[in-house]
């Protein structure tokens, strides 16, 4: 029997549908007293082993080798951690119009997030880029954000985020870094384990992220938080998503072509600043957020959608362009090395 397959024409990715079906369990069994405690103490749990598996995978050798390329990194995490953000805060005067406080402090928290590093390579190497620079992007991007982004969220959130206080600094660091640390720590033992068993560790990963979403929503539901957005608000939202992306899409383009970046060059920088995780997302929001988490991530996993397909139907038309075969065989060499560095959204 042939295996089946998601079709290809179907612009939704198969992962965020199970994210919405996620959703939807939280809003019709959402978890309660006893049972709420364990499954937050197995979300705790599965973000560590999450982090664990992100150290395991990352190449310390080939982080290093991919700082060659120290320009065009620095422009992704300029990109990621400062032209974002300054546009998450301008977004501050659509409040309350267009965005109720909630949604708007949600959308300021997207703003503050890592890049992605799984779709950033996939559509990369779809559109025929420079695949290592943009394994080295997505990698350094995920590292930096697990301090760059909890200190940008206190220094701009402050008190927006529910419960958000100074400890949440050292929650992160031992709920994220920790386990980064120890994961490339094992790597030498566990790292060739890892490698001959890509599809399940990628189960894990995702799994993990389910786990999370359900949770956040979970306490959502229970604490009534989804009263206060309305179907108009979430109109609003997406509206404003989809011009925040198209002006970093256009910012990432051609503002590579102004500093004098390769096509090649230019496409890496395009997919992966221009993008946020939602794996390294989510878990930094249930620790900042707490009980308002599932609120603060509802406008990432939007923008998450939104920036795979948008992202999607651009390298679709990028690898059509008539440009001369390069990096070909350093290409499908980081592909292979490559797979399985994060989840498959990203």
């Amino acid at each position: 029997m042939k295996r089946l397959q998601w079709p290809s024409w179907l612009p939704i990715d198969p992962y965020i549908l199970l994210l919405l079906g996620t959703v939807g369990v939280a809003a019709l069994l959402p978890a309660r007293g006893t049972a709420a405690d364990v499954a937050s103490g197995a979300s705790t749990a599965a973000i560590a082993l999450l982090f664990f598996l992100y150290g395991a995978r990352l190449s310390t050798r080939d982080a290093l080798n991919g700082l060659k390329h120290w320009r065009l990194h620095v422009t992704v995490l300029a990109c990621t951690f400062v032209i974002f953000p300054l546009l998450g805060l301008a977004a501050r005067a659509l409040e309350p119009v267009f965005l109720t406080h909630s949604l708007y402090t949600g959308l300021l928290f997207l703003t503050l997030v890592p890049s992605t590093i799984q779709s950033s390579i996939a559509f990369t190497s779809m559109a025929r880029g420079n695949v290592p620079a943009a394994i080295c992007a997505g990698s350094f991007s995920s590292l930096a954000g697990i301090v760059i982004t909890p200190l940008l969220a206190a220094s701009l959130l402050g008190s927006s985020a529910g419960g958000f206080a100074a400890n949440s600094l050292v929650e992160i660091v031992l709920q994220l870094l920790v386990p980064f640390a120890a994961g490339q720590i094992a790597r030498r033992w566990i790292g060739g384990f890892i490698a001959r068993h890509r599809k399940v560790v990628g189960l894990v990963d995702r799994g993990s992220i389910l786990l999370v979403v359900y949770v956040a929503f979970s306490e959502g539901m229970v604490r009534g938080i989804w009263h206060q957005v309305s179907p108009v608000r979430l109109g609003g939202l997406l509206v404003v998503e989809a011009v925040l992306l198209a002006v970093m899409l256009a910012l990432t383009w051609y503002g590579g072509k102004a500093l004098r970046f390769s096509r090649e060059d230019r496409i890496a920088l395009q997919f992966a600043g221009s993008k946020k995780s939602l794996a390294s997302g989510l878990p930094m929001a249930s620790v900042l957020f707490g009980a308002q988490a599932s609120l603060a991530v509802l406008p990432l996993m939007l923008f998450h959608q939104m920036q795979l397909m948008v992202c999607a139907v651009i390298a679709k038309r990028r690898s059509h362009d008539p440009v001369k075969p390069q990096l070909t065989q350093e290409r499908d060499e980081a592909i292979r090395t490559a797979v399985g560095t994060g989840t498959r959204s990203g």
